[in-house]
Order: structure tokens, then C-alpha cells, then sequence
């Protein structure tokens, strides 16, 4: 198997990306923590998950989020050996980006002492997944 990516005209599928899923110990808390950030709404939900979503009419990536009561947050950067790492993080474009990360911050997100670059902002969920808030540069 090659861990190249191909720049081949891909074959004809009938997968297609509709969620993406993040574990917590609460997923009715993370939930509503990502519903306020992003302006999203309740699509379904179960007692240890939650579909949200941007509400009808609007463009947009679906968020689950799953309830694993032995959820360990991931240590960004890495810092040693055997740290729980991460594997995934979400990035949010956003047009004022000093604005939102302090919106972001009152909703219970804190920002990471690490910041690799200046036109994005990490910062880490209650649940400690980190993600990014990031503006393009004016052309």
C-alpha cells in the first residue's frame, strides 16, 4: 500500500463525510459548549450523544458528540513520551479573530499557551480537544 496521496482522478463513490465525531465525558455538555460557538442547533440526541448541526438552510459540517466516561484529554503540543495525543482538531475560520476568541473564551474554551502562528488562535474545549480560530490574511 503507498502513503502517498494521488493525484488521480479518484474513483466514483457513494461514501461522503457527514459528521464528525468527538468523545467527552459529557457529550450534552461539549454539545452545547460547540452549539453557542458555532450558532448550531440539536439535530438528535440520545442519552450519551448529540447531533448538531447549522441551522436549516445554512452550509456547514455536522458535529456528533459520544459520551466515553474514560476520556482522557490530549496534550497539545506533546511533551513527552506516552502523552495522550491528538488526534484531530477542528479549525474555525472567523473574520475577527481577537472578537471571537475572547466570544470563545467566555463560553468556556481557554486559550493554549502555545501559539504557533499569528493569524490563528488555539485554544482548547472544556473537554481539553483543542481547536483552532483562524482568519485568512488580506490579499
Amino acid at each position: 500500500m503507498s502513503s502517498s496521496v494521488s493525484s488521480r482522478e479518484p474513483a466514483p463513490s457513494s461514501a461522503r463525510l457527514s459528521t464528525v465525531v468527538l468523545d467527552a465525558r459529557d457529550a450534552h455538555e461539549l454539545a452545547a459548549f460547540y452549539q453557542r460557538l458555532l450558532g448550531y442547533v440539536v439535530r438528535a440526541e440520545e442519552p450519551h450523544w448529540v447531533l448538531i448541526g447549522p441551522p436549516p438552510g445554512t452550509a456547514g459540517t455536522s458535529l456528533a458528540f459520544e459520551t466515553e466516561p474514560d476520556y482522557v484529554p490530549p496534550v497539545w503540543p506533546t511533551r513527552s513520551p506516552g502523552d495522550q495525543q491528538m488526534m484531530l482538531h477542528l479549525d474555525i475560520e472567523v473574520d475577527d479573530l481577537e472578537a471571537e476568541v475572547a466570544r470563545a473564551v467566555a463560553q468556556g474554551a481557554r486559550l493554549a499557551d502555545h501559539q504557533p502562528q499569528d493569524d490563528v488562535r488555539v485554544l482548547y474545549d472544556p473537554s481539553g480537544h483543542p481547536f483552532c480560530l483562524w482568519t485568512g490574511t488580506p490579499s
